[in-house]
């Protein structure tokens, strides 16, 4: 019998692993063009390859990156590994560069993977006190010669905003491929392939989801090759996000913009109010006069904002003092703004950083907060009242 095509308004959910190809002649056609590695086939075959509502939402990402093709993955990390893993090519595989501040995440995988299980030879460009020395950058660059150059637009958690166009110009110059992790920007301030980028990745995970109840991530790119190397790679990988999960984050990219846009005001205003307050020493956030990085994040962003993320010390007379009022602040916090080990949701969460960062950032005061998109001043007078209580 003939199924009835029905005439929903919003993108199908499939949910088959595997699709029906009908007779033999179709499976053998389908399977034939599976070998170009199209991002849209004409024939799905099986999920792990490909799926339709997986695409549909891809084809969201690309409008919102402007790009040719976007790869929905599983995870943030999972997105690291194939990006970077397009580029191995067994004996002939040139050395790898990334800087060191970056996702704790990647540089463990670079450690654990990258270097212990796969024996590659990866090298780190290691920032100078908070700065990026350009000297070195290049010295490096012309020394190692190496595949691809990976970096973050905005760092983790110290918030450094890189002089991206001089990075990718150094970068361009030895012949680098460019691997950018903007999941601290997003394309709402920056679209990297624009200005020259080879392959951008997202913790969708973060604000592309926006809700904390989805994890994936997503490899975004223009060039041809790369995409059949990626999704060649993405498929015996096994890197594959669920149909059910596309969907959802298919409904939450609707929203994105708006959400990102109010991360943004909400962040300024709030980074503005603390940096006035007298039981906090440093507040760290590029749209200050005061952050490092200010004349790069301006000339990256211009006028459409500088993230929502905010990184505070709290004042003390020593380490030990500030480990305590660092505890008593998140704990007059613990049932309105918590400790959550993610960002980018639409609530407000914390992240204490001497925990999770010590051995690269024994700093027992610092705070890393996600500034959600709640009412700005019951947002004032939540962060006040934690900071009066200590």
């Amino acid at each position: 019998m003939k199924k009835k095509e029905i005439n929903a308004s919003h993108t199908p959910l499939y949910r088959e692993a595997g699709f029906n190809l009908q007779n033999s002649k179709r499976a053998q056609a389908a399977f034939s063009a599976e070998a170009a590695n199209n991002h849209e086939p004409d024939d799905y075959i099986y999920s792990r390859y490909r799926n339709p509502t997986v695409v549909a939402t891809e084809k969201q990402i690309m409008e919102l990156e402007g790009c040719n093709w976007a790869l929905l993955v599983e995870t943030g990390m999972a997105a690291i590994d194939v990006a970077v893993s397009v580029f191995q090519q067994g004996a002939a595989t040139r050395p790898w560069l990334f800087f060191h501040e970056i996702y704790g995440g990647t540089n463990s995988f670079i450690d654990t993977v990258l270097i212990k299980r796969r024996n590659l030879d990866v090298h780190r460009f290691y920032a100078k006190e908070g700065l990026y020395d350009f000297v070195e950058l290049e010295r490096m660059l012309k020394e190692i010669q190496p595949e691809f150059l990976y970096f973050e637009a905005v760092s983790n958690p110290m918030l450094i905003v890189a002089d991206v166009k001089r990075i990718m110009a150094l970068a361009k110059q030895y012949k680098a491929k460019i691997i950018v992790d903007n999941t601290f920007g997003t394309p709402y301030l920056w679209k990297p392939l624009m200005d020259g980028a080879d392959l951008v990745i997202h913790s969708v995970t973060k604000y592309l989801s926006g809700h904390g109840n989805i994890t994936a991530g997503v490899i975004c790119g223009n060039d041809k090759e790369l995409l059949k190397e990626a999704i060649e790679y993405r498929k015996w990988a096994g890197h594959f996000l669920s149909p059910d999960d596309a969907y959802r984050l298919g409904t939450q990219l609707k929203s994105f913009e708006l959400r990102f846009d109010q991360h943004c005001k909400n962040a300024l205003e709030l980074a503005q109010f603390m940096e006035q307050h007298p039981k906090i020493e440093t507040v760290l956030y590029p749209g200050l006069e005061s952050h490092p990085t200010r004349k790069e994040a301006v000339a990256l962003f211009a006028d459409k904002g500088f993230g929502g993320m905010i990184t505070f010390d709290i004042k003390g007379v020593s380490d030990e003092d500030k480990r305590e009022k660092c505890d008593r602040f998140i704990a007059a916090l613990e049932e309105t703004i918590p400790l959550v080990p993610t960002l980018g949701e639409v609530d407000t969460i914390l992240l204490p950083v001497e925990p999770v960062w010590g051995a690269k950032y024994p700093l027992p005061g610092v705070i890393r907060l996600s500034v959600g998109i709640e009412n700005i001043e019951k947002l004032k007078g939540l962060i006040g009242g934690a900071l009066e209580n200590i």
